[in-house]
């Protein structure tokens, strides 16, 4: 087997999109849309369906944990799929996936069966969005390809962050279940238009899997996001099966092996992931800097619902469209700042919008009992502009930084940093508060405002943590195929 880096690439960029190319990359966004609103919706709704199946708070947060968990297992292996099979397949076994799980949900009579629901919902969406990111490198020119990265943003970054919105509408009028049955007739039409309509527009080859690659990849990744989501979930407030150490533990000497593997196999071109990307520092610095404001957007749609219902006393449905307007704004920015990457680069964009993210973050430390709504409102306006400057750079600048073999590497890298540092941020903030929180009524402070002390507390944790996101952003440069100066290829 020849070394992944002298391997052709997948597939030439052409020179302009044509009817068939548009018309596979919005299948693949409005698919990816969904997949990836179905993993933040669901947030919302736990309480409501803890009473409806009896069951306590520890047994439902499974239905995050085994969805996160399935993530981090497959992304992975996705670097893989994308170059062993062609891009109808690739999509065609995501969507029945995700579809065949979103009805086991909605028809599920207890906890377990919805649980497996989720695990094949998860599947199906982990496949999603590298096959996305990995298309649209192949068919989009370099100098067009920030206006199109700017629509994956949306997919990104606004999916998410209108989740709970969503959750909170269709739970303040139908049962949970309405949750899926109103998801599905959409993921049944994209797969229904993708079996009748998509073409495929890469050439696979020939690529070996190495299957103690998989193994390692499911202990080491799949160890750290349960132990992280572990220390989210409980925040030391419950009894825990096992030491939350445990996994974190197993999880980072396994994905240390894993890493070793991958170095020792990138050469050979048999790499599960191929851990070649980071030697391209725009790749490497860009993925740093993703990762960092994945946290930041992860950890702000978890603390943010608890400060408006814990400290303000709003309802679940009036927090979530107060959280509306910055989803909705990070959607008519994402293009916007796609056509001015392709125009000024990344530098240009990625420095104010830390700085912004970043002053966010200090105001929101600043967040109390007696808060003006229109302060917290004003608060995620600001976070959600600054993060809409940075996801579209991010994007395009690390994956238009590799050379073409590497596309499906890079993607599938980037989405397991994702799911890596979303969990990270959940834990932290999470555990943060609770911990901040329990000092202060031990020392005899009311809830409220031992609550309110919490957030405070996560909040400047994530406030600190964005100093490095600032410092990252002026290492970023523009790809050297659209102006920037030279990278080094992996070797």
């Amino acid at each position: 087997m020849t070394s992944a880096a002298t391997n052709p690439p997948s597939a030439a960029p052409v020179e302009d999109l044509s009817g068939r190319n548009r018309l596979v990359i919005t299948l693949l966004l409005v698919s990816t849309f969904t997949v990836i609103l179905n993993e933040t919706i669901m947030s919302v709704a736990l309480p409501r369906m803890m009473d409806s199946l009896n069951v306590t708070a520890s047994a439902a947060q499974w239905l995050t944990t085994a969805f996160l968990l399935t993530m981090a297992v497959v992304i992975p292996i996705t670097g893989f799929l994308l170059q062993r099979f062609h891009t109808r397949q690739v999509f065609l076994s995501a969507m029945s996936f995700f579809s065949l799980g979103t009805l086991v949900c909605a028809l599920a009579g207890g906890l377990p069966m919805l649980i497996v629901g989720r695990v094949v919902q998860a599947v199906g969406t982990a496949m999603m969005l590298p096959l996305l990111m990995t298309t649209v490198m192949n068919l989009v020119p370099p100098e067009s390809r920030g206006k199109t990265m700017g629509n994956i943003s949306i997919v990104i970054s606004v999916a998410p962050a209108i989740g709970p919105t969503i959750s909170g509408l269709i739970l303040n009028y139908l049962h949970w279940r309405w949750m899926f049955w109103l998801v599905l007739p959409i993921g049944l039409f994209a797969l229904v238009l993708g079996y009748m309509r998509l073409l495929n527009v890469t050439e696979p080859r020939k690529a070996p899997l190495d299957i103690l690659s998989v193994i390692l990849s499911a202990i080491g990744f799949g160890g750290l996001v349960y132990g992280l989501s572990t220390i989210g979930e409980g925040a030391g407030a419950r009894e825990a099966a096992m030491p939350v150490w445990l996994p974190l533990a197993v999880g980072a000497v396994v994905l240390a092996v894993f890493i070793w593997r991958q170095l020792t196999l990138g050469p050979k071109g048999r790499a599960l992931l191929d851990l070649r990307t980071f030697k391209v520092r725009v790749f490497t610095v860009s993925v740093i800097m993703m990762a960092l404001a994945m946290m930041s957007l992860f950890g702000m749609i978890i603390l943010l619902p608890i400060y408006m219902q814990n400290v303000l006393g709003l309802a679940p449905l009036t927090s979530g469209l107060l959280l509306l307007p910055g989803g909705l704004i990070m959607g008519l920015l994402a293009p916007i700042v796609g056509r001015l990457f392709d125009r000024i680069g990344a530098r240009k964009l990625v420095v104010p919008g830390a700085i912004i993210v970043s002053c966010a973050l200090w105001l929101m430390s600043t967040f109390g009992i007696e808060t003006p709504i229109a302060v917290v409102l004003g608060g995620h306006v600001i976070l959600s502009v600054g993060l809409a400057l940075l996801f579209t750079p991010l994007f395009t600048s690390s994956l238009g930084s590799l050379p073409a073999e590497f596309y499906s590497h890079g993607s599938a890298v980037i989405g397991t940093a994702q799911q890596v540092s979303g969990a990270a941020g959940i834990a932290l903030f999470v555990s943060v508060m609770a911990v901040r929180a329990q000092g202060e009524m031990l020392a005899g402070t009311d809830q409220l405002a031992a609550t309110a002390t919490g957030l405070s507390a996560g909040f400047t944790t994530a406030a600190l943590i964005s100093l490095g996101l600032i410092a990252a952003s002026f290492f970023v440069r523009r790809p050297p195929d659209m102006g920037g100066p030279p990278a080094h290829a992996p070797h």
